[in-house]
């Protein structure tokens, strides 16, 4: 699913104010100091001292967070305190990247910062005659560094991306700052820690994206209670179980693929009605999928596969009307597939290899696409032999084994309050 159509079904007038004048604008762990080298091997004398010297700069504040310190030249002219502001910020970050192969920041010179490449600014939205920095976008830079404690001065940033670089180390603390966030993506770095518990505290929030990193341990089960949209953390190294909270989101994508992840697939995944995509796929859930996802009506891709999840498909699947593609391979999963999935009317994609069903509805032949090999299927080509078949099916999936939190349903929002009597 795209941003796009992300930001435009949640997005509130100022900040759809704000991204518009945006989108018209522009339509391995390794310490960071080592990305200034060249990639060949090791480092050259040269390389060595000039890391040294680098490392005499930064300071950290009092959060152990990295700066850089930054003398503002006296005859520079800013148009406004914020502008001067978003100055110290850009060229602290400046001296924090190592690497910068394609020289986008190479013009990030002189007071004029909206003209720096990647760079957008906009009318503040508390003001709209003052023009602050609002976007950062250096997407695909194959930039080296670190994010400095300065980018905290960016009060007015509301998009924040920097995929398919180099940055590594941890997200700043002084990030607690940018209240106005609505896009962060730092997708496919080098960050490294635990989860970075300041995005809990953007209030503007909508979009996350963390995905191919570094980052590992628990995730704050507060993530799932705050109002965001979407939420990308695959590809890290996350390990917990899902809180029962799960639920509460009220994301409308959310995938957590390859991590860590164990133990049930949450019973409250049933409350999450507006959600269109999850993706679980390659993490270690081992359960029954729990009956209540059938009634994800706007769930269009749902994806399990390569867990470990056992017991049958609930037939309650088949009320999941909007669905196109499941994808349910590499578990261990039995019993006969409900014909109801197979005549879902927007089903185009059933996975369902590398299991242990025993029986398979004609309708299912006749998806435009669908995988059954390595099954018990009678009659199909590419099955488990008999004496695996035999040795999996003798020992009954008790689902209540697995001890997954009972479901709960969410409780309906209150209604808004009535309005004052007029007395006449």
């Amino acid at each position: 699913m795209k941003k796009t159509n992300i930001i435009n079904r949640h997005c509130y007038s100022s900040f759809c104010y704000l991204l518009f004048l945006l989108v018209s604008v522009f339509v391995s762990l390794c310490s960071c100091d080592e990305h200034y080298v060249s990639s060949h091997g090791g480092l050259t004398d040269k390389e060595v001292s000039y890391i040294k010297q680098r490392q005499l700069l930064y300071y950290r504040d009092e959060f152990g967070d990295r700066g850089e310190n930054v003398t503002v030249d006296p005859s520079l002219v800013f148009e406004n305190p914020r502008l001067r502001n978003a100055y110290i910020a850009l060229q602290a970050w400046k001296k924090a990247i190592l690497s910068d192969p394609f020289n986008l920041t190479a013009d990030w010179v002189g007071s004029k910062v909206c003209d720096y490449t990647g760079v957008y600014c906009a009318p503040a939205l508390d003001n709209k005659r003052i023009k602050t920095v609002a976007g950062i976008d250096l997407n695909h830079g194959d930039i080296a560094g670190y994010l400095p404690e300065e980018l905290g001065l960016l009060t007015d940033l509301a998009l924040f991306h920097i995929n398919s670089n180099r940055f590594c180390g941890t997200v700043p603390h002084k990030f607690i700052k940018l209240k106005l966030m609505f896009e962060l993506d730092l997708s496919n770095n080098r960050f490294a820690g635990k989860f970075p518990e300041v995005i809990l505290k953007l209030p503007s929030l909508k979009f996350l994206d963390l995905r191919f990193n570094e980052f590992e341990g628990t995730v704050p089960k507060e993530l799932f209670d705050k109002d965001l949209d979407a939420i990308f953390i695959n590809h890290n190294r996350f390990r917990f179980n899902l809180p029962d909270n799960f639920g509460n989101s009220p994301v409308s994508v959310i995938v957590l693929a390859n991590n860590k992840f164990h133990g049930c697939v949450p019973a409250s995944l049933g409350n999450m009605t507006s959600l269109e995509e999850i993706i679980l796929m390659n993490n270690g859930f081992r359960s029954c999928l729990p009956e209540q996802i059938g009634g994800l009506r706007n769930m269009t891709v749902f994806d399990v596969s390569f867990n470990e999840l056992m017991g049958t498909l609930p037939e309650q699947i088949g009320g999941m009307v909007s669905l196109e593609q499941l994808n349910v391979a590499h578990n261990m999963l039995s019993g006969k597939i409900p014909a109801s999935i197979c005549r879902l009317p927007k089903l185009e994609n059933f996975t369902f290899s590398y299991n242990f069903f025993t029986g398979e509805p004609p309708v299912c032949l006749g998806l435009r696409a669908f995988d059954d090999r390595r099954n018990c299927l009678p009659a199909r080509p590419s099955q488990r032999s008999a004496a695996q078949c035999r040795s999996f099916l003798s020992r009954p999936v008790d689902c209540n084994s697995f001890r997954c939190a009972p479901f709960v349903p969410s409780l309906p929002s209150p209604p808004p309050p009535s309005p004052p009597p007029v007395f006449v």
